[in-house]
């Protein structure tokens, strides 16, 4: 028998075919996703229905791939983008495209729900986590603000992969850790919480699905749908946010693991079996997609600072890999703030790029390529502090996403938040913790008992590629990493002022 894990992520989705018993992938698929272009500056939106066409092309190279009978899958999964509001009518179908997690348009909306609650440090305390900008309620009260006339035919929020469950099984549904991102929900009791949503509309409940357990599966497959692929009976699980199935997929539901995802954006979370709670609101207090809590830092640039870089350098990944390693730890003194587009954590969504300390002994490509890679570390390195400040112990770091391909990344990362690092056997991380989740939703229907840690514990394989941190190389990014935040919060207060001016000029 055979698992579907699907990850519909920014720039595509990836489909796989997982062995139950053994957890081997036996297929794989990918469908590119298209942005709606013409967009002003800080806006990223795409078309839902875009995401249904990428996941169904997907799943039939999967299937086609993997050379089984397709009516042997009997369960399946979905990761999706988290935060992107998802906005329906009457009849389940989008009104305009969806804003996703990367829009950071509603600065304004943002402020003007916390100061409703009574101030960012009142909010956290009421909803056991703060509102940042990419979040999904921000976004509602624009659409209400921006566009009256396609707010009043809204009749159902949902966010990316519990839009593509509607499509799947006709049912409207959110679970506990893709729903904690919303910015609406109490994270401590797991439910709506009344007055964030009185902040947007009184009426918005309404327009708001019932959230459960990541434990309970949300139906079976619409048979007009699983005739499309050979399919037969399959049972869809919760599923959840991209960040809640990594976890899941790189064995990260015991407390002491952590997960780095070096992607487009830059994540750090780790299980734990109660709330994790930042008073100051930089570490998202998330619920997970397995019934426990994720705390997380997320960073908005990782590999788009590096896709950059290359795209200037005319280099591919191993002439990056070379240059970086070339240039040694530390680049020679140059300083990187990897800003590209805007910050969550630190909270400068503002913000732009800075090189710092540019010689004559490290203005070359190599030391170029390595203050990018090690800015984006860096970036890392100033929440996962925190996250220890509140109690985080880490024993071990797992390493995914397009930057764990890279063996100096990965020693940055190791010497930066000084841990062991790995890498496993299967990178599709997202994809694969939601094959996970969907088997153990399927066991669980007869091991009710049946933990997810003792599946992940069986099936999530480490790979050899690792690192381990360097005693001397650990002492000079303390150094650095106290001038990398020194500068940043020396230049916040001109960031918003660059990017007005240069929104003014053109």
């Amino acid at each position: 028998m055979f698992a579907l894990g699907i990850d519909s992520g920014t720039q595509g989705t990836k489909a796989l075919v997982v062995k139950i018993d053994s957890g081997q992938v036996m297929g794989r698929g990918y469908a590119r996703h298209q942005f709606i272009s013409g967009l002003k500056p800080g806006e990223s939106e795409q078309d839902p229905r875009g995401w249904v066409r990428a996941m169904e092309e997907a799943i039939i190279q999967a299937l086609k791939t993997a050379a089984i009978n397709p009516r042997e899958v009997v369960c399946l999964g979905i990761s999706g983008q988290q935060h992107g509001f998802v906005p329906l009518d009457s009849s389940h179908n989008p009104l305009r495209p969806a804003k996703l997690w990367n829009d950071t348009s509603t600065v304004g909306e943002t402020e003007e729900i916390i100061q409703a609650l009574g101030g960012r440090k009142a909010f956290i305390e009421k909803l056991g986590i703060s509102l940042a900008v990419g979040y999904t309620a921000s976004k509602i009260l624009w659409l209400k603000k921006n566009e009256p006339e396609n707010y009043a035919r809204l009749s159902l929020i949902l966010l990316p992969h519990n839009y593509l469950n509607l499509y799947l099984t006709g049912k409207a549904h959110m679970e506990y850790g893709d729903a904690s991102g919303t910015g609406l929900m109490d994270i401590r009791k797991r439910c709506w919480h009344s007055e964030a949503i009185r902040a947007i509309d009184p009426e918005l409940e309404n327009k708001l699905p019932p959230i459960s357990h990541p434990a309970e599966p949300v139906g079976l497959v619409r048979k007009e749908i699983a005739a499309k692929f050979g399919l037969e009976r399959v049972l869809v699980a919760a599923g959840g946010g991209d960040n809640m199935m990594a976890a899941i997929g790189t064995g990260n539901v015991t407390e002491g693991i952590c997960t780095v995802s070096l992607g487009t954006s830059g994540t750090v979370f780790s299980f734990s079996a109660r709330p994790f709670i930042d008073p100051e609101g930089e570490i998202a207090a998330f619920c997970d997609s397995t019934g426990g809590w994720l705390p997380l830092l997320c960073t908005m640039n990782v590999t788009n600072t590096t896709e950059l870089l290359k795209e200037l350098l005319l280099i591919d990944n191993q002439e990056l890999e070379n240059l970086a390693a070339e240039a040694g730890a530390g680049a020679a003194g140059l300083i990187f703030l990897p800003f590209i587009d805007g910050e969550r954590v630190p909270v400068l969504p503002e913000a732009s790029g800075v090189f710092f300390g540019l010689n004559r002994q490290n203005f070359s490509r190599r030391h170029l390529a390595r203050a990018v890679m090690e800015g984006t570390v860096l970036n890392l390195g100033y929440g996962f502090s925190r996250m220890k400040d509140l109690g985080l112990r880490p024993s071990e770091i797992r390493a995914t996403g397009g930057g764990a391909r890279s063996r100096t990344w990965l020693q940055v990362v190791s010497d930066v938040l000084e841990a062991p690092v790995v890498t496993l056997k299967e990178p599709e991380s997202a994809a694969y913790g939601a094959a996970l989740q969907s088997i153990w939703c399927l066991r669980r229907q007869e091991e009710p008992g049946l933990e997810i840690s003792d599946l992940a514990r069986d099936l999530v394989q480490k790979d050899s590629l690792a690192a381990g941190p360097d005693p001397e190389n650990s002492e000079l990014y303390r150094e650095l990493q106290a001038r990398f935040n020194s500068l940043w919060q020396k230049l916040s207060p001109e960031f918003s002022e660059q990017r007005r001016l240069v929104r003014h000029r053109f």
